[in-house]
Formats: C-alpha cells, structure tokens, sequence
C-alpha cells in the first residue's frame, strides 16, 4: 500500500506555500476534438524553476536537521530535478551539489548554477549521475536528495494531485509523464486518496507516459520487480531513467493503471501541439503525456488531465524538435530531385513549386557528383507545406511533370 497519505499531501501543501506556485488547469479544445471529451492541461512547465520538481525538493530538504543542512546536500539529475534542489538548498540555507550527465542542455546547467549549487559531470546518463552522487554523498557525509525514490519527495511531488482535484474534481483519467515514477506515484497517491475519502462511487483512472526508448516500467511491470533496462538515446532527457525506484515501483502497482510509450516522433507532434494550439513552451519529456493521448486515445476517459511536466527545453533543440513535428505532421518535406543540367531548369521547377502553394526554405544545387549524369543535376530542398494531403499532391504533381523525387 501507499506509504504517502492525503494528509501527508496536504501538510505538504503547506509548506509549499509561497514556495511553490499553484499551477492552472487550461482546457486544450484541439486535444478535446480528438478525444470527444474535455482535456485538461495542467501547466507545471509554469512552475518555479520551469518544472514541478521544487515542489518535492523543498519538501525533502525542509525535512532535514540543521546539522543534516549544514552538511549540505547532493542531488543527480538530467537537469529539472537538479534545478529544484538548487533553488530549495539556496533558500533554506544550504549548499548543494548537483551530479548532472554529459550533455545535459546548457539552459538547465545556467540555472542550476545560477541557483548557487556547484556541478559535476561524471558520465552521459541519470544512471551514471545518481551512482556518482551516491557515492559522492557517503564520502563527505552530505544528504543525498533522490529525485524519487524518497516517500518526502514523493508526498511533495503529490501536491500537484491535490491541485488537479481541487480545480477539476470531475477529472476521470489523469495522466503524466513518467521517469523514475515520483510525480505520477504521488499524484496516483492523493488523487485516488481523496477518492476513497470522499466514498465517491466512480474510480480515477491513472496512467503514465515513458519515452519508448528509455521505458523502464513496463518490463519491471511485467517481471514483477524494478528492472534495469538500457536506455536508447531519447529527446525526453528528463523521463531517460533506467530503473524505477523501490518506493515508486511499489506504489505504481497498487495505484497506477497503466503505463503506456511514446515514440519520438509522436513526442515531437505534441510538443508543437502544444506550442501551436495550447500556446505552451514544453520540454519534450513534459509532452510525454500528451504524447500518450496522440497515440492511446482509446486507453483514456474523459475528462482527462495531462500533466506538462516541464517547460526547460534549449532553443536550439526546440527548433530541432519543431522542424521534427513539422515533418511528422507532414507540413516539412525534405526532397532531392534531378533536373536537366540547362539554363533556366532550377527557375522552372522554383516557380512551379510556387504555383502549388509551397514555400522553399532552402535550396542546395548541386551539378558534379558520381551518381549524376553529365547532363543532370540535382537539388535539395527544404519545402513548407500546408499538411500531409498538401505534400502529397506536390509530391505527386512534380512526378507528373517528370521530376525524380527521393524523399528524404
């Protein structure tokens, strides 16, 4: 059973006050088409830090001694929970250092520094930080602040479910981006808490999303244990954990439905949904779960509550991430196509471009290379396009009109 109570939750409510922001709960009509019922975004990428993980990183260091403070604390993290400590350690008067991976996006390293903690790269992934951090930890007899494994972490991350029922209290499906399993075990925790409190009749349905290529919870699931699983480079850095927690996975099998995956691609569709329709800047791990509507619409009920997790994406990424979505969505083409090596050829098939409605971002021309006839060349092109059924009547008009198109 949950070791983390509803009155737990609420005395962490508390202490959050005027610490951690409340978050709104905004309807997406976009997503409530899809699903032919009331979706709800409940917007964590506005909290403090750009992510709900100060909620349990206060909550946990609050927790401490003065002689545990006075110690200092030691985090692991791909770059939000990181952040959260930092911000907490600074304003309850303790020193922090944070274990982050190679790589980790340089926003997220600015912050974490600029909340005063000191930083440590020991390898390239969560795993390889939280080992370090450990050992860092029982070396200099600092505390060490588990992203989620930890029932305070977990009671703060849990406020977030009493804000969820307090503004939607008809919500049938919530549904969150899962990692480590902190945030979703502590909002399964109060939500359903509530629920049983409350002798309400109908049941709330929990469900969690994980990047396919770093999904821990599934084979743990199904071998009835946490299991550690090799993790596939994935664009959701903050949901890239290898193996759940003990407390987590203990929690998730007496209080979360369902864990379903997200591929990349249907990840980088619902991070421009929701910059484009729910006017939203999230990470790619905080679109996990409306990823998950994207791809298990038939798992969910409305109406439905989808945590965005976090907002801290690097800009560089993000026009990387949108161009991805673009293409996905099929308003991106990226096409190779040969034409006669003559005057005029490249003007001919631009403006022919331009009488179908597309726009050209880029073009590369290129008139020597081996696979080229003499009399050929070949160009590039990076073409806008208004949606799949548009690109794929360009597509089809140019072979019409004896273009050789390979698609890239």
């Amino acid at each position: 059973m949950s070791t983390v109570t509803v009155d737990d939750v609420r005395a962490a409510r508390e202490l959050l006050r005027g610490v951690a922001v409340p978050t709104p709960l905004v309807p997406s009509r976009a997503l409530s088409e899809q699903l032919g019922g009331p979706v709800l975004l409940k917007c964590e990428n506005l909290q403090r830090t750009g992510s709900f993980k100060i909620r349990g990183a206060y909550v946990r260091i609050a927790g401490l001694s003065e002689r545990e403070r006075a110690g200092g604390v030691v985090a692991a993290s791909a770059g939000n929970h990181a952040q959260g400590v930092a911000l907490a350690a600074s304003m309850l008067g303790c020193k922090a250092t944070v274990f982050m991976p190679v790589g980790a996006p340089l926003p997220k390293i600015a912050a974490t520094r600029g909340y005063g903690a000191e930083i440590v790269f020991p390898g390239p992934t969560v795993d390889d930080c939280l080992v370090a951090a450990q050992k860092h930890a029982d070396e200099c007899g600092a505390v060490f602040i588990h992203p989620f494994d930890h029932p305070d972490v977990v009671t703060g991350q849990a406020t977030i479910g009493l804000e969820v029922m307090d503004q939607c209290p008809e919500a049938r499906t919530i549904v969150a981006p899962v990692g480590g399993g902190g945030m979703l075990a502590g909002v399964a925790a109060a939500a359903k808490g509530l629920a049983e409190e409350s002798g309400a009749d109908r049941k709330i349905k929990i469900i969690g999303a994980q990047a396919k290529r770093a999904a821990a919870f599934p084979p743990s699931l199904a071998a009835g244990r946490p299991t550690q699983i090799e993790i596939e480079p994935t664009m959701a850095d903050g949901i890239a954990v290898g193996r759940p927690g003990d407390l987590t996975y203990a929690m998730f099998t007496d209080l979360v439905d369902a864990v379903v995956t997200v591929t990349e691609e249907s990840i980088s569709q619902a991070l421009l949904l929701c910059l484009e329709r729910a006017k939203q800047v999230v990470e790619p791990a905080g679109a996990a779960g409306v990823a998950a509507l994207l791809e298990h619409s038939y798992a969910v009920e409305p109406p439905v509550v989808v945590v965005l997790s976090g907002g801290n994406i690097d800009p560089l990424l993000l026009s990387k991430v949108l161009r991805h979505g673009l293409a996905g969505a099929g308003r991106y083409l990226v096409v190779r196509c040969r034409l006669k090596d003559r005057p005029g050829a490249l003007v001919t098939l631009l403006s022919e471009l331009a009488e179908l409605g597309v726009n050209v971002l880029d073009v590369m021309h290129e008139r020597v290379a081996a696979r080229l006839h003499v009399e050929e060349a070949e160009v590039l092109m990076h073409l806008e396009t208004r949606g799949a059924d548009h690109s794929e009547d360009v597509i089809a008009r140019l072979r019409e009109r004896g273009y050789t198109l390979t698609l890239s």
